[in-house]
C-alpha cells in the first residue's frame, strides 16, 4: 500500500472511531457555554462534552462559562475568540435568539456555524415555598392591581420565561412594558432568587426546578406546554384560561469560519456523541425531550425560529 493510500486509510479509521484510541490523533474540544454555572445550558454542554468523550469523538473537553445578555456575552467571546477553530463549540438556544432581538448585540449568531439542535423543553412557573400566593390565579390577581409588585424572576431579558411572562400579562390585560422582571445570568442563580424568596414567581426549564419541586421547596404554578408534562401533575397555563403556550430548545454551534469538511466533522462528532448510554441518561435525569436536527434543516429551523420569536416579542410589546 502505498503511503498515501495508508495515510487515507489510518484517517477514516479514525473517522469512525474504529481505532484504539492511542492510534488516534489527540482531539480536545473547547465548549463555550454562554451563561452562569448550573442552569439548561451548563447542564446540557457539560452532559454533551461527557458523551463526545464516551463516543471517543473527543479525549478532552474543557468549558468556559460566561454568562449575561442572554448568551449574548458568552457568543461574543466565541465569535472573536475562536474563528477557524475546528475543535470549539457553543451552547445556544431559543434563549440567545430572544436576547439578539431584544439586545441588539453587535455580533451576530449568523457569523456562527450551525451544528444541532438537541433538545426541547416547556417552561414552569414556581413559587417559593413560603410564598402567600398559592396559584397563578393569585399571581394574576395581584398583577393587575399592581403590577411593579410582582416580582418575575428568571434568565436573562429575552429569555423564554421572560417573553412568557411578557405574554401572560398581556392576555390577562396589563401592560407587558409595565412587567417587574428580574433578569439573572444563569439558572443556580434564578434558582437561589427563588429559594430565597427575593423574586414573586420564578421561571425556568422544569428540569432545572424539578428537585426543588419534588422536595416542597418550590410550589409548580403552570407550566407553557400544550398539554401537561408527563409524569408531571402541573396545570398548563391553556388550562387556567391564559392562552401562552411557549417552547424552549437548546442546540450546538461551531466556529466562525470552518471549512464545510471541518462542518461535517463536528456534525457527526455530536451525532455519534447523543448516541451513547451517557446522553441517553442525561435527557432521563434532566426531563429532556430529545428534538436532533441538523444539517440544512437546522438551518432553516434557527432563521424561522428567529422570524416567530420577534413576531411573539412584537406582540408582547417587548420589541
Amino acid at each position: 500500500m502505498r503511503r498515501d493510500q495508508f495515510v487515507k486509510a489510518l484517517a477514516a479509521l479514525a473517522a469512525t472511531g474504529a481505532l484504539p484510541l492511542a492510534a488516534r490523533a489527540a482531539t480536545s474540544l473547547k465548549m463555550m457555554i454562554p451563561a452562569n454555572p448550573g442552569g439548561g445550558w451548563d447542564t446540557t454542554g457539560r452532559a454533551l462534552g461527557k458523551a463526545l468523550m464516551d463516543a471517543r469523538a473527543a479525549d478532552s473537553v474543557t468549558y468556559d462559562n460566561k454568562g449575561g445578555a442572554a448568551g449574548a456575552l458568552g457568543l461574543a467571546q466565541f465569535v472573536n475568540g475562536s474563528k477557524g477553530d475546528p475543535h470549539a463549540l457553543m451552547v445556544m438556544g431559543a434563549v440567545m435568539l430572544g436576547g439578539i432581538i431584544t439586545g441588539k448585540p453587535p455580533v451576530s449568531l449568523s457569523q456562527a456555524t450551525p451544528i444541532a439542535r438537541l433538545t426541547s423543553e416547556y417552561n414552569v412557573y414556581v413559587l417559593p415555598a413560603n410564598s402567600p400566593f398559592k396559584t397563578m390565579a393569585d399571581v394574576v390577581a395581584q398583577l393587575k392591581k399592581d403590577p411593579g409588585s410582582v416580582k418575575w424572576g428568571g434568565g436573562s431579558r429575552g429569555s423564554t420565561e421572560h417573553i412568557a411572562a411578557a405574554m401572560i400579562a398581556r392576555e390577562v390585560g396589563v401592560d407587558p412594558a409595565k412587567i417587574n422582571y428580574v433578569a439573572f445570568r444563569g439558572g443556580g442563580e434564578a434558582t437561589a432568587a427563588v429559594l430565597g424568596g427575593n423574586v414573586t414567581v420564578g421561571g425556568s426549564g422544569y428540569s432545572e426546578f424539578a428537585e426543588y419541586i419534588k422536595a416542597g421547596r418550590m410550589k409548580a404554578i403552570a407550566v407553557t406546554s400544550p398539554q401537561r408534562l408527563k409524569g408531571v401533575d402541573v396545570p398548563t397555563l391553556r388550562e387556567q384560561g391564559i392562552n401562552v403556550e411557549l417552547g424552549n430548545w437548546r442546540g450546538v454551534y461551531g466556529a466562525p469560519g470552518i471549512t464545510p469538511p471541518q462542518r461535517a466533522a463536528l456534525t457527526d462528532m455530536v451525532l455519534r456523541a447523543v448516541k451513547t448510554k451517557a446522553w441517553q441518561e442525561a435527557l432521563e435525569k434532566n426531563d429532556w425531550t430529545p428534538a436532533l436536527m441538523s444539517g440544512p434543516e437546522f438551518d432553516r429551523f434557527v432563521d424561522d425560529e428567529f422570524a416567530k420569536l420577534r413576531a411573539t416579542m412584537v406582540k408582547a410589546g417587548m420589541v
